[in-house]
């Protein structure tokens, strides 16, 4: 079995989320601790209790689900000896889940995590007003097909051009827009002319992973340079290049690029496939990444390790 280690992103948080291990397992707890000290938030209760409505805010979202995922990563450390170095041929997350990558990795610290996301949430809720910008999943598209109804429905009828692009190919038949209001409201009116099965506005805050986006990246890149990154201990496959990555300068380069860059994780996924891949395994809250495997290519596993029934079980494995 050669596995990797996957790391999930926005919109996989649910209240309660990490309450089973850290009840379970002090070192959970401990890392949830460390969170809340780095952000000076008590950011483990809202994960914990909720309300689920503040959970949601992207700056709360982002450093919650990266805190789970390590916490996760911790416990079976702990527990059952992980050692990514000789268990994982590489590490990837959805969009902020690289960020939970890149720190399992050992390439970020857990607080400068916590503090680079709770700043990566804030910019991009603040990098385009509430109400200008959407997304949207286009159920049944593949890759080429999104970015042509993308294209069109960037025209206005007015003969201007506004942003509309795929800000993720998840999978096949599973490919999402972003961009602006009008824009993705034309995209779906457009869909559903060239048959597409079914199309669904996200219920986003933002327009993440597209052009608009790009103050969002200005303050990431900023942040990112006052910010030590190690050599990741396994090479971590980013999401703008569906390729694995080792050295600290591109790694920050790429984190920059990612905020406006499209999240290419069926590419990814693949690409960790032709490396020998057999195994995914999902860390952290929900499993959208381990169920998203078996729709990209039929040959892979996956598996979502959430609570202390799920650690019991995996550790069995190693």
């Amino acid at each position: 079995m050669t596995r990797a280690f996957v790391f999930p992103g926005q919109g996989s948080q649910a209240v309660g989320m990490g309450r089973e291990l850290a009840e379970a397992f002090e070192v959970a707890r401990l890392t949830f601790e460390e969170v809340d000290d780095a952000l000076n938030q008590r950011l483990s209760r809202l994960m914990f209790e909720g309300p689920e409505a503040d959970l949601t805010l992207t700056e709360n979202a982002q450093p919650a689900l990266m805190a789970v995922s390590v916490a996760v990563l911790r416990v079976l450390k702990d527990q059952g000896g992980l050692d990514l170095t000789k268990h994982a041929a590489f590490v990837a997350g959805h969009s902020l889940g690289e960020y939970s990558a890149l720190c399992a990795a050992g390439a970020f610290t857990l607080a400068d995590t916590a503090r680079l996301l709770k700043l990566r949430g804030q910019a991009m809720q603040k990098a385009v007003p509430v109400g200008q910008g959407a997304m949207a999943a286009l159920l049944g598209a593949e890759l080429e097909q999104a970015q042509a109804i993308a294209a069109d429905a960037a025209k206005t009828p007015a003969g201007q051009t506004e942003v509309c692009t795929v800000a993720n190919d998840n999978s096949s038949g599973q490919v999402v827009i972003s961009g602006h209001a009008e824009a993705i409201d034309r995209a779906i009116v457009i869909a559903a002319e060239r048959g597409l099965k079914r199309t669904v506005r996200l219920p986003v805050s933002a327009p993440f992973h597209c052009p608009l986006m790009q103050p969002a990246a200005d303050a990431m890149a900023e942040a990112l340079a006052n910010v030590t990154i190690g050599a990741p201990a396994v090479p971590v496959v980013a999401n703008v290049t569906a390729s694995a990555v080792s050295d600290p300068n591109e790694i920050r380069r790429l984190l920059v690029e990612q905020v406006t860059g499209m999240v290419r994780w069926r590419e990814s996924v693949l690409y960790m496939k032709e490396q020998g891949v057999d195994t995914l395994i999902e860390l952290g809250s929900g499993k959208v990444l381990s169920g998203l495997a078996k729709r990209i290519d039929k040959e892979l596993a996956g598996t979502s390790v959430q609570g202390p029934a799920d650690v019991e079980s995996f550790l069995k494995t190693l």
